[in-house]
């Protein structure tokens, strides 16, 4: 308990000057908080927005490349700036009819005529090499030209893949960007090569 010398003594401690001052030093910690978090925020939404963005791979399509719950990076930029897909590309889908982005593989281009049978694809009626590892199966495409400005995507584990085969090719302006890299699981983390 204070005595009450100790309580004067106290009280002449906060005086009006006293709670100024720490108030003026409150709104600097504020101010400098504000001027050092606002930038930080900004850059981190640009960069979100238009150069990178990190996702998670929902669904089987992309089996055995990309697998449930894998986080990836996205590439928003080179589509942009430098070219557009191409042939291998693991590109992102936007679509108004689904309610999640897509990860797809490009297989042909604007210009290409495009054929499935029996699980393979076919480039002008050539068959296509596919390097990268696939799952054949699910629904045949008859030959159709792909459209300027489109791309042709399929999943590569086709059996399972809702792709171009049921939308069509799809429009390069719905194309988000491309997977560059895994970031998790620990034991996938790397580039992804097309």
């Amino acid at each position: 308990m204070l005595t009450t010398n100790a309580r004067i003594a106290d009280a002449a401690r906060w005086t009006p000057e006293r709670t100024k001052e720490i108030k003026r030093f409150l709104l600097y910690i504020l101010s400098r908080t504000v001027c050092t978090a606002l930038p930080a925020i900004l850059i981190a939404l640009f960069v979100n927005v238009f150069l990178v963005q990190a996702m998670v791979v929902h669904g089987p399509s992309m089996k055995p490349n990309l697998t449930y719950n894998q986080r990836v990076i996205v590439d928003k930029v080179t589509y942009h700036l430098l070219h557009g897909p191409r042939r291998g590309d693991i590109v992102i889908v936007y679509r108004l009819e689904e309610s999640e982005m897509l990860v797809k593989r490009a297989v042909a281009l604007p210009g290409e005529t495009v054929a499935v049978i029996n699980g393979q694809v076919f480039i002008n009626d050539q068959p296509l090499d596919e390097p990268w590892a696939t799952c054949q199966g699910g629904l045949d495409y008859p030959p159709t030209r792909v459209p300027s400005q489109h791309v042709f995507v399929l999943g590569d584990n086709r059996e399972v893949s809702r792709d171009s085969r049921y939308f069509g090719p799809v429009p390069i302006e719905q194309i988000g960007g491309k997977v560059r890299f895994t970031i998790w699981p620990l034991d996938r983390i790397g580039p992804l090569n097309s």
